[in-house]
């Protein structure tokens, strides 16, 4: 079984990754300590970027709601933290947070004296090339960086260039590549304008493969996806502030014009993102905070989110809005192939909001690593779909692994002016007996949204889908063929089932954000039988 994980998994790598992987590993550079290029003069406006809230006082730091004291060198690569907490305490953020700013500069002047060149956590390529934004960002609002924090941001560069994540590719390739355009911009001289070509030039190559036609970012992630579009509207601000031009503005303004109207398409009317994939607030800016800051690069707006009904092909996601009814459908691959860390098994779940309220909703993300929290957040039954004979869709295994991955085909749409349909299938569970497939049709109107799970194929198989209930979300009055969702500040929605279909009520998590997990409730059914069968369900408006 091992080994089955194993080749599946590493037989969609590129060679660039194999021999990235390699070389990281064994070739490991000096850092050089030589002295720092000049300093650019800035001839234009500097925008303000996009602030952030970091939590805790004093040496008190609050990330991904865990709040740990930072007092000693040691704390700084503590194996008793969590190494995403610790990654955090090393990109910098408090820079672009309220703190004081004496307070924040004794920070960075910390940072240089107790994490020496190539040393620690800090000095992994992904928190070095944040922390090498974060500390230019605030250099370029006015704050007055020492000369051993300049002649740091120097060390840092060179050490980033040599440590490219070829081997990862994704979103860390396309953050190597901002700090190497923001190093290029702060400094001047050939050495600078040797990163800043770098820079460019893997940008550019690799948001024309991440970022698709539909402005969806490949690894389809709703968080990775407003990450990358802040890391391009930053592009722009730094370019535009030292008057540098080494990369095509007009390019990067359709970009992040695309990528607007696609993170708008896949928000809830509450504002915050959909959970497919490794989502949770509180990570990346909120697409109102993202649209604000385009405004003020004068990126040019998007409304492709104000539309009743969109289509994504390129990503394969859909977004109904239908009344007071919002439903996201996820039609998707679970991510480009060569990169599927941040997938979930959640191949043909749904979201649904009713009166600008979630009521369903898929697991979300509280943590990264290999324990079984991750395990379960990663997995089919967490999410709003069907698992068959307890197995995951798509085999996601350790934290950030993909083997066997389920594949949509057969979308169809039809559209009317009382009711959208939709219906797709997937291939994830052909590796099993009788190679059953799932097929799931949702008809959505104004005052209802039925669906009806198919599984065809041969064999008996056990079958058992998952209805996630948001936790703010009432499950009443609820018996084996129906129930009462009370939706606070609104209506109640009746869920009903088909007659021979028994519902369960149990106990599910929901993580909104990292560190948070919370109870909710979870309607299930379980049906075991040959193939074909069938599961029908829906929510409706109550008559009044």
């Amino acid at each position: 079984m091992r080994l089955s994980l194993y080749f599946h998994t590493l037989r969609f790598l590129r060679p660039v990754q194999i021999f990235g992987r390699i070389a990281f590993r064994f070739r490991v550079p000096r850092p050089d300590l030589g002295a720092s290029p000049a300093r650019r003069a800035l001839p234009a406006r500097w925008h303000a970027p996009i602030g952030r809230c970091i939590g805790g006082s004093g040496r008190v730091l609050k990330f991904l709601n865990v709040e740990r004291e930072v007092g000693h060198i040691s704390h700084w690569n503590d194996p008793g933290f969590d190494r995403l907490w610790l990654y955090n305490l090393h990109y910098f953020d408090l820079l672009a947070s309220s703190r004081d700013r004496n307070e924040q500069a004794h920070w960075v002047e910390r940072w240089i004296v107790e994490n020496p060149p190539a040393a620690g956590a800090g000095w992994e390529p992904y928190p070095t090339s944040l922390r090498i934004v974060n500390w230019i960002k605030w250099s370029l609002a006015g704050n007055a960086l020492s000369p051993a924090a300049v002649h740091s941001l120097a060390i840092q560069t060179r050490w980033l260039l040599s440590r490219l994540e070829w081997h990862l590719l994704g979103n860390h390739l396309l953050a190597n590549a901002k700090a190497l355009i923001f190093a290029g911009c702060f400094f001047e001289g050939v050495e600078a304008d040797a990163w800043l070509l770098r820079g460019q030039k893997i940008l550019q190559a690799q948001l024309r493969e991440q970022v698709l036609a539909d402005g969806g970012h490949y690894e389809r992630s709703p968080m990775y996806h407003a990450a990358v579009l802040e890391d391009v509207l930053d592009v722009l601000n730094v370019l535009g502030a030292t008057a540098v031009t080494a990369v095509q503005s007009a390019e990067l303004h359709e970009t992040a014009s695309r990528m607007l109207g696609w993170l708008q398409v896949m928000t809830h009317p509450d504002g915050e993102i959909a959970f497919f994939n490794d989502a949770a607030f509180g990570i990346s800016p909120r697409a109102t905070e993202l649209s604000a800051y385009a405004r003020r690069l004068g990126v040019p707006a998007n409304d492709a989110g104000s539309l009743q009904t969109v289509w994504l092909p390129q990503t394969g996601y859909l977004r109904v809005a239908m009344g007071e009814f919002v439903l996201f459908l996820d039609a998707a691959p679970v991510a480009v192939d060569y990169q599927p860390g941040h997938a979930h098994a959640d191949t043909l779940s749904f979201e649904l909001s009713w009166q600008g309220q979630r009521v369903l909703c898929n697991s979300g993300t509280s943590c990264y690593g290999t324990g079984p929290q991750r395990t379960w957040e990663r997995s089919t039954r967490a999410h709003n779909t069907v698992e068959i004979d307890g197995e995951n869709s798509s085999e996601v295994w350790h934290g950030f692994r993909v083997a066997r991955r389920a594949r949509p085909f057969g979308f169809e749409l039809s559209q009317a002016a009382d009711h959208v349909i939709v219906s797709c299938s997937h291939d994830g569970y052909t590796r099993l007996s009788g190679k059953p497939i799932h097929n799931r049709r949702i008809t959505i109107s104004r005052d209802c949204v039925s669906w009806i799970d198919t599984i065809a194929g041969g064999g008996m198989h056990t079958a058992v889908g998952t209805l996630p209930v948001h936790p703010d979300v009432r499950v009443e009055g609820f018996n084996t063929s129906s129930c009462t969702l009370k939706v606070p500040l609104g209506s109640a929605l009746e869920l009903e089932a088909d007659d021979d279909l028994a519902l369960v009520l149990g106990q599910g998590t929901f993580a909104p954000e990292f560190g948070i997990v919370q109870a909710r409730p979870a309607v299930s059914w379980k049906i075991r039988g040959r193939c074909p069968m069938r599961a029908a369900l829906k929510l409706r408006v109550p008559a009044s």
